[in-house]
């Protein structure tokens, strides 16, 4: 039984480690990198109507954010950050970037909504279009159409009159979102566009439309720009600092605390490649301050251990057996560490719904890695250690960095 339990000690390092050394690589080859680490820039956008008497709404924003994001992709620029704030503002991050005038042009441009005909002449514009007018409906209750409504049913039925049997496409910018014919003319404020749609394509069409029907100026409020190779020093130096800083750790903890200093060591290397993981799942940009809230992860993490070590040398001192005092340390440093982890969670969630932008990534970095922290480093880490004093490896109180001459009788 006992060589058992230290057979799969080894077997559960082995697998551990070696899942780690072989992934590792591509890993942190899919981590995305923020503006700050890998060069670009920032900006906040102040969204105001074109016409005067409007007013921004969410649906507005939201929907000339997603118009940016779409603009952005079509110049060949990665994973751009554009997200709505408050009433009535816009901010995107775009890393890097190699011609950051071009795309910052392109991005004040308003979203521009057409209707030609066959010889690309504009027939009818945004303006023609009450704002968020578009919407999906059903043809014979299972067919989905888009329908929209317009300001003025006779220039609609002017429009569609002189177009009967031909099409009328229908651009966003300069891109062909959808393609109708017209069948006969129509005299209403209402137009529908029919096809083989799906929900989702209907949908989709309308939010377009609703989109270039109102659309929004820009004003820049808040600009930021991080060379590419400023970027990359801070990224080389934040690289070595979080090495160095990790070798110190790992020292301290096998000099202190011996043979759980080594299962810690394990723990906490699982630890950072999870938590990378987890970034790469979630599809998130690490930052510099994504950054310092992983390394305040990882001394989270081994303060963990370093408690219920400590509380299992306060036993061992005091005269108890190796597997007693595991039995009693581990018990009462648990309410501890999950009281300072829960408290430290509960004042991260806080952050992160009062705060915005980088704010909110420091805080959602320290909660997912408090939760991978509890993880190994309580967890794993006390299963370890169990699986080794159950072998009987370890005997003596040198093991835990205790002298003999400390113990004392029972």
């Amino acid at each position: 039984m006992k060589g058992k339990n230290f057979a799969v000690f080894i077997l559960l390092v082995a697998i551990t480690l070696g899942v780690i050394g072989t992934t590792s690589k591509s890993v942190l080859e899919k981590v995305r990198l923020g503006l700050d680490l890998k060069g670009g820039f920032e900006i906040l956008y102040v969204a105001t109507p074109v016409k005067g008497g409007e007013a921004v709404t969410k649906e507005s924003l939201r929907q000339t954010a997603h118009s940016l994001e779409k603009r952005v992709n079509a110049q060949g620029v990665a994973e751009p950050e554009i997200t709505p704030e408050g009433a009535d503002r816009i901010r995107v991050r775009i890393a890097g970037v190699t011609d950051e005038s071009k795309v910052r042009e392109m991005l004040k441009k308003p979203a521009v909504l057409t209707f030609r005909d066959p010889d690309g002449n504009v027939m009818l514009d945004g303006s023609d279009f009450k704002p968020g007018g578009a919407k999906v409906e059903y043809e014979n209750g299972t067919r989905p159409i888009v329908s929209i409504q317009l300001n003025s049913a006779e220039k609609f039925a002017d429009v569609t009159g002189k177009l009967v049997g031909k099409a009328l496409g229908i651009y966003l910018d300069e891109d062909q979102i959808s393609n109708p014919m017209v069948n006969q003319v129509i005299n209403s404020n209402t137009a529908t566009i029919t096809g083989s749609f799906s929900f989702e394509e209907a949908k989709n069409l309308a939010d377009t439309i609703n989109l270039g029907a109102l659309p929004l100026n820009l004003t820049e409020k808040y600009t930021q720009s991080v060379g590419a190779t400023l970027g990359q020093q801070s990224l080389k130096m934040t690289m070595e600092a979080g090495i160095i800083a990790f070798i110190l750790i790992i020292l301290f903890m096998l000099f202190f605390y011996r043979v759980p200093g080594m299962v810690a060591t394990v723990t906490l290397i699982l630890y950072t490649w999870l938590l990378l993981v987890v970034f790469v799942l979630m599809d998130a940009t690490l930052t510099l301050p994504g950054i310092a809230a992983l390394i305040l992860g990882v001394g989270m993490a081994v303060d963990a251990n370093i408690i219920t070590y400590e509380r299992i040398k306060d036993e061992i001192r005091n005269g108890k057996s190796i597997s007693s005092a595991f039995r009693s340390g581990s018990k009462s440093s648990f309410r501890t560490i999950m009281d300072a982890n829960l408290t430290t969670i509960l004042a991260a969630a806080v952050l992160y719904f009062l705060g915005t932008g980088a704010i909110q990534g420091f805080a959602l970095t320290l909660i997912f890695s408090i939760l991978v922290g509890i993880l190994t480093n309580v967890f794993l880490s006390r299963l370890l250690l169990q699986l080794l004093i159950r072998s009987n490896v370890v005997k003596k109180p040198g093991a835990f960095g205790v002298k003999e001459a400390d113990v004392r009788d029972l």
